[in-house]
């Protein structure tokens, strides 16, 4: 109980808030990573499965090939990254961990697209066919608007994800929420307070994105 009580402690001193290692520098990167991943996966899984979906070609293929990325964990994809990375010029941090997160966020984008695209009634796309409109219309004005709701909800599986995992970023020197785990864990049982802190503020972010990404969707 008295760990719970530090925690809260933590979360309602003014001096936790500010400066650079502060909770709202840390939470503003932690959502901008998180942005900055899944908006790339969505330019990446979004209109390739629009366009495979829409020609109906290698369903089983196409679905399970970018499912693969689902059975590699994200650190294991990070660390892959990190000496690339460096090599490259792009440090530690920031790129290894957005690769990851997008690797993480591209197949339930990609799975729910494809669904509702290659799901659209036979009947709808055959009627609009059948009154003269031409195949990107029927795209565009019959297969997109029955997928949306399926697309928005890939859209946010991934960022949920996306938000939870980026705490990864903490161990190879990205400053976000996951740092107050590591710093707490590195600390033992002084850092207990912490760790319960910075888990709190994770779980809290993910559960905004997915309220906020409901009420989009609807």
């Amino acid at each position: 109980m008295n760990t719970i009580g530090d925690a809260v402690e933590f979360l309602l001193d003014p001096d936790s808030w500010w400066g650079p290692r502060g909770i709202l520098a840390r939470l503003q990167a932690h959502v901008w990573i998180s942005f900055v991943a899944t908006s790339f996966a969505a330019l990446v899984a979004i209109p390739s499965a629009v366009l495979l979906a829409h020609r109906r070609r290698a369903p089983t293929l196409s679905v399970a090939a970018v499912n693969v990325g689902r059975a590699i964990p994200s650190f294991a994809v990070v660390a892959l990254v990190l000496p690339f990375s460096i090599r490259w010029g792009f440090g530690l941090g920031f790129w290894p961990t957005a690769v990851a997160l997008i690797v993480l966020a591209i197949p339930p984008m990609f799975t729910t697209t494809y669904t509702g695209i290659a799901g659209t009634p036979p009947e709808s796309v055959e009627a609009a066919s059948g009154i003269g409109m031409t195949d990107r219309q029927v795209l565009r004005r019959v297969e997109l608007p029955a997928a949306t709701p399926l697309i928005m909800t890939g859209v946010r599986i991934s960022s949920v994800q996306v938000v939870a995992t980026a705490t990864l970023g903490a161990v190879v020197g990205y400053d976000c929420l996951g740092s107050f785990i590591i710093a707490g864990l590195a600390r033992g049982s002084a850092g207990r307070a912490e760790v319960i802190a910075g888990a709190f503020l994770v779980a809290a972010l993910a559960l905004v994105v997915d309220i906020a990404l409901d009420r989009t969707q609807r």
